[in-house]
């Protein structure tokens, strides 16, 4: 996949950009007041829902069509390129008729394949910039799906919008950020730009500061923050939507890090650093396969003897003395369970293949 990076969109959009405006076009006036603003504080595009799809009925859903006329010309009076999502077909044919600058796939459409191919299939031939919203749920090779068929249709200006991911249950944030997804999103395809949208990972106002800065530390390439002049007012997601002038202030108050240093001295200890983390990777590494080799020891003495292989029990004491151990030395709960499900599930994989015979008997 080939894709020409954020910098050549032509756009005017600098190494690290801020996209920023009302999560829906409500009047013209709004959409103005909003566009003049967050121009003033530093924004590089304009954004607007014109369709709001709700999870439930009887709430607004947006203004519709006639919302694409006011947000061009709100474009047009600032300076700004606009981008809006797009649903349907529909949605890309009337899009592109305004002259709307940048289309955006929501989160529920890139979860739907058969409509993501839909919009594809509506843009082949069509020179636009085009961004992908992550999936409701946490798959990463769902979001590639997605701008692979975007690209398929002969789009190459295509960036990633990473707004989160569904969680069930008590979460401070209404779509947990899961950095982990975005980071290997990087690994996996790193001339794709990956903008951040606290909004959608936030939910409220008060933590769109922390996790913008986060964005900025993992070197993401641009922020995508809902703003409006009267937030509480707001038609839809009014917790999350800040005024042009709180935008200004949290831009302001970011920390803006270098990706790389030429400083020989920084450089070497760098490397000295990475050195001893290279070791212990190595150790780590050396450490699991002799457990492995303990565990399946085990599994021959449970097939010999007519035992199963899970001992919920054990596994238990394991999970409460670990975590203990892991706390005192001030290790993430989180990693460590992760850690710790993917070192048991292994050793049940190594014991299942003794049970079945499937490996040679030490």
């Amino acid at each position: 996949m080939e894709f020409i990076p954020m910098s050549k969109w032509e756009l005017g959009l600098d190494d690290f950009s801020v996209i920023a405006g009302p999560c829906s076009a409500e009047t013209p006036e709004q959409v103005m007041e909003t566009a003049l603003g967050v121009a003033q504080q530093g924004a590089k595009m304009l954004r607007a829902g014109i369709w709001k799809p709700r999870t439930r009925p009887n709430s607004f859903e947006g203004v519709g069509s006639p919302g694409l006329k006011w947000l061009k010309e709100a474009g047009d009076a600032t300076g700004l390129p606009v981008c809006t999502e797009v649903a349907n077909v529909k949605h890309v044919y009337e899009a592109l008729r305004t002259g709307i600058d940048v289309l955006w796939l929501g989160a529920r459409t890139t979860t739907n394949p058969f409509a993501v191919q839909e919009i594809a299939d509506a843009l082949e031939g069509v020179d636009i910039p085009v961004m992908v919203k992550n999936p409701v749920n946490p798959d990463i090779d769902l979001w590639i799906g997605a701008m692979e068929r975007i690209e398929k249709a002969g789009i190459t200006k295509i960036a990633a919008i990473h707004r989160g991911f569904s969680t069930y249950g008590p979460s401070k944030y209404r779509n947990a950020p899961h950095w982990e997804i975005p980071v290997e999103l990087r690994r996996r395809l790193p001339d794709v730009p990956i903008i951040c949208d606290p909004s959608h990972i936030c939910g409220r106002r008060d933590l769109l500061s922390a996790i913008s800065q986060e964005a900025l530390d993992l070197n993401l390439d641009g922020l995508m923050i809902e703003s409006h002049p009267n937030p509480d007012k707001a038609l839809s997601d009014a917790k999350q939507q800040i005024t042009p002038e709180v935008l200004g202030e949290l831009l302001a108050g970011l920390i803006h890090r270098e990706a790389v240093s030429n400083d020989p001295i920084f450089l070497h200890s760098l490397e000295n650093f990475r050195d001893q983390i290279d070791e212990f990777d190595r150790k780590l590494i050396e450490v699991i396969a002799e457990r492995m080799k303990v565990v399946r020891q085990i599994g021959e003495y449970k097939r010999d003897n007519n035992i199963t292989i899970l001992q919920t029990s054990r596994w238990n004491q394991i999970i409460d003395e670990r975590m203990e151990q892991a706390r005192s030395l001030g290790l993430g709960e989180a990693i460590m369970r992760e850690i710790l499900g993917q070192v048991h599930q292994e050793s049940i994989r190594q014991q299942t293949e003794v049970m079945n015979n499937q490996i040679e008997k030490h």
